[in-house]
């Protein structure tokens, strides 16, 4: 058997340079090496195992909380003094609760021994991860108490910056003019209103996507679900470098990506950055 030094690279006596050029000619290739953790298995087959974990669950509710959140704050923001504009004090408090105490908090009030529940794990440890009618429900099971403590706490955020958008734009002076053709008042608050007050949220959406990757990291801890940020967290612990800078490159392309996605969504949705100077 070879020592760790020589199947992990270490003990290569060459100048940095030398090295990091090597790195990304592998990287190019798209090994990112071994993990000390999960020895043998490469870096990007242990990512690979963890990513569809944390998309499923940051991802989808994500663009949940986003577009209820936007819409829910259309309404507030454009019918002030409504019902839903009453519960922006709710919204004010969720927002600023960290997701790890609402997990911890709801693993205390919900889960339990008799619980529907489950307070750990991303499926029954009896169950083989598969496409099939027993591992799929066992998912998501075990992915709606992550699910809610996100949602939760995400929604509120995006209900709050969207409301205030609306306030502001509402007091423009091409919505009196909408008003003063006489367009109906649904057009004048989507099509002139919730347009332009969309654009700030579509820099803060974007962003979200990006670091749908690294998942919530605390909540995945709390819950011991077995995404990418729970995944990061054990490899910080065990000084598993090769996994960690995997992990990190993956979210820094997912951001770029979801960077360039963003500007064209602002091409999409504003005029002015389309005309030409």
């Amino acid at each position: 058997m070879l020592p760790p030094g020589i199947v992990f690279g270490l003990d290569r006596d060459e100048s940095w340079w030398r090295q990091y050029l090597d790195y990304l000619g592998q990287l190019a290739h798209g090994n990112l090496g071994l993990s000390f953790t999960f020895f043998p298995s490469p870096v990007s087959e242990v990512i690979g195992s963890a990513l569809p974990w944390t998309v499923a669950l940051v991802g989808i509710t994500t663009i949940i909380s986003f577009f209820l959140g936007t819409g829910l704050g259309v309404v507030a923001g454009w019918r002030r003094g409504s019902w839903v504009d009453g519960l922006l004090p709710v919204t004010t408090f969720l927002s600023s609760v960290p997701y790890f105490w609402l997990g911890l908090l709801a693993i205390y009030l919900l889960a339990g021994p008799d619980s529907f529940f489950p307070s750990s794990g991303g499926y029954d440890s009896a169950y083989v991860p598969a496409w099939d009618m027993y591992f799929i429900p066992s998912a998501i099971k075990h992915s709606l108490l992550p699910a809610l403590t996100i949602l939760l706490s995400s929604v509120s955020g995006w209900i709050l910056s969207m409301r205030n958008m609306m306030v502001t734009v509402a007091a423009e002076d091409y919505i009196t003019v909408a008003h003063a053709k006489g367009l109906s008042e649904r057009r004048v608050a989507l099509s002139y209103a919730a347009r332009n007050a969309l654009l700030p949220n579509i820099a803060g959406f974007a962003l979200s996507l990006g670091f749908i990757v690294g998942g919530t990291l605390l909540v995945e801890i709390v819950f011991s679900y077995p995404g990418l940020g729970f995944q990061l967290f054990q490899a910080v612990g065990a000084k598993d470098y090769p996994l960690m800078q995997g992990i990190f490159l993956i979210i820094t392309i997912s951001v770029l990506i979801a960077n360039l996605l963003a500007d064209i969504a602002y091409l999409a949705l504003d005029p002015r950055t389309r005309r030409e100077a």
